[in-house]
C-alpha cells in the first residue's frame, strides 16, 4: 500500500515538474504567435494561471494589434475563473475603456456587475460592494433593456436587498433587544420606508410601535401624554397600510393601553391640581 502511494506521489510530482519544465520554455519563447497559441490552450483547459502569466507576457508585444483585444478578453476571465473577483471587475472596467465599441459590451458590463455581487461580504460585515453590485446592475437594466440578462440582473438586485434588509432588521432589532426604543423605532421606521414592498412591512410596523410604546413608558412623566400620542397616531397609520394584517390584534392592543395611559397622566393632573 505504501509503495503505491509512493509510486502515485512519485508520478504525480514528476508530471508537475514536466509540466513546469514546459511551460518555462514556453515564457522563454521569442514565436510570439506560439506563445499565444500555448496560452489559448492553458485557457481552454482551464489552466488560467499558466494563461494569465503568458497573456501578461504578451501585452507590450499585441497591443494596438487586432489581436489585443481577444488576448484582453480571455486575460480578464482568467481571473474571473480563477475566483479573483475584484481584479476581473478591475479588468473588464479596463476592457470597455480600451475597447467602447466592442460588440462585447453588453457581456462585459454584465460581467463586471456581476464580479461586485460575487464579493458582496457576509451579512455582519460593511456592505459597499453590496450597494455598488444593486447600483451596476440597474445601470445594466437600464442601458441594456432588451438584454436576455435582464430577468437575472433583476433577481440579483432583489436578492441583494433581502440582505440588505436582513442587516437592517437585525440592526433596528438590536436596538429593541438592548433597550434603545426611540433608535429602534427609528430604524423600524427606516426599514419600512426603505422596504415598503417587503412581505414582513406589518411586522416592522408593530417593532415601531412596540418600540414607540416602550419609549414613552419609560419616559420622564411629564412627556409621557405626548410620547403615548404618538403610539396613537403610529397605530392609525398601521392600520391604514395594512388593514388585513395578522398582527392588527396586538397593534390594537398597544393602541387601548397607549389611551388608558393617557387617561390615567390627565386623572393624576387634574387629582393634582385640585389638591393645590
Amino acid at each position: 500500500m505504501r509503495l503505491f502511494i509512493f509510486t502515485c506521489l512519485l508520478v504525480l510530482i514528476t508530471g508537475l515538474f514536466a509540466s513546469c519544465n514546459k511551460f518555462a520554455k514556453i515564457q522563454k519563447s521569442t514565436d510570439y504567435d506560439y506563445k499565444l497559441t500555448m496560452a489559448d490552450e492553458y485557457f481552454e483547459k482551464h489552466k488560467y494561471q499558466f494563461a494569465q502569466q503568458l497573456y501578461e507576457e504578451l501585452f507590450p508585444i499585441l497591443k494596438g494589434t487586432p489581436k489585443f483585444e481577444v488576448l484582453y478578453y480571455k486575460y480578464a476571465y482568467c481571473f474571473y475563473n480563477d475566483g479573483l473577483y475584484k481584479e476581473a471587475a478591475n479588468l473588464f472596467k479596463g476592457y470597455m475603456e480600451v475597447f467602447p465599441n466592442s460588440d462585447k459590451s453588453e457581456e462585459i458590463d454584465y460581467m463586471r456587475a456581476y464580479c461586485f455581487y460575487k464579493i458582496s461580504p457576509k451579512l455582519e460585515l460593511e456592505q459597499m460592494s453590496t450597494l455598488k453590485a444593486i447600483g451596476m446592475m440597474q445601470t445594466f437594466i437600464n442601458t441594456h433593456p432588451s438584454s436576455n440578462k435582464v430577468s437575472e440582473a433583476t433577481n440579483i438586485i432583489d436578492k441583494l436587498r433581502e440582505k440588505l434588509e436582513l442587516k437592517e432588521f437585525r440592526s433596528a432589532k438590536l436596538y429593541f433587544n438592548i433597550g434603545e426604543f426611540r433608535a429602534a423605532a427609528i430604524a423600524f421606521g427606516n426599514l419600512l420606508n426603505n422596504y415598503p414592498e417587503s412581505k414582513n412591512g406589518d411586522e416592522y410596523n408593530l417593532m415601531e410601535l412596540k418600540s414607540y410604546f416602550q419609549f414613552a413608558k419609560l419616559s420622564v412623566v411629564t412627556k409621557q401624554e405626548e410620547r403615548f400620542e404618538k403610539v396613537v397616531t403610529e397605530y392609525d397609520n398601521f392600520v391604514d397600510r395594512f388593514p388585513d394584517s395578522k398582527l392588527l390584534n396586538e397593534a390594537e392592543n398597544l393602541k387601548t393601553a397607549s389611551i388608558n395611559q393617557i387617561k390615567n397622566i390627565k386623572y393624576e393632573q387634574v387629582t393634582s391640581s385640585s389638591k393645590r
